[in-house]
């Protein structure tokens, strides 16, 4: 019966001094974040309003809001596979926008709202 017991503390301690995870670690967050600068055409053609219409069907939290510059900036969060596809609808854009580039930027660590939200 030690034996058993021994097997048992090798396999949940198995791999954490090498960066493994062990049995009874919690899994890390599914969500991922996404802040970006979006540069071209993209105010006075209905943008945000895309942006947040897009976010919402998709289950996305965060924000969107006009640049002094030009831009649109968006803060978002979300699992990483949706906030792939989100990119995406980024790139897009709605009818009569004409998305230049896209900057990535550093992300907040702070709560986003939900459900998604323009700001003004």
């Amino acid at each position: 019966m030690p034996r058993l017991l021994r097997r048992r503390s090798r396999r949940c301690l198995a791999g954490t001094s090498s960066g493994r995870v062990a049995m009874t670690d919690r899994p890390a967050s599914p969500r991922g974040r996404l802040s970006c600068v979006i540069h071209g055409r993209v105010q006075g053609v209905g943008f945000r309003w895309y942006v947040r219409d897009h976010a919402r069907r998709l289950g996305i939290a965060g924000t969107v809001r006009n640049g002094a510059d030009g831009t649109v900036e968006v803060h978002a969060a979300a699992p990483e596979t949706t906030l792939a596809a989100f990119r995406m609808i980024l790139f897009s854009g709605p009818p009569g926008a004409d998305v230049e580039r896209l900057v990535d930027t550093t992300p907040s660590v702070a709560p986003l709202p939900s459900p998604f939200v323009i700001l003004r």
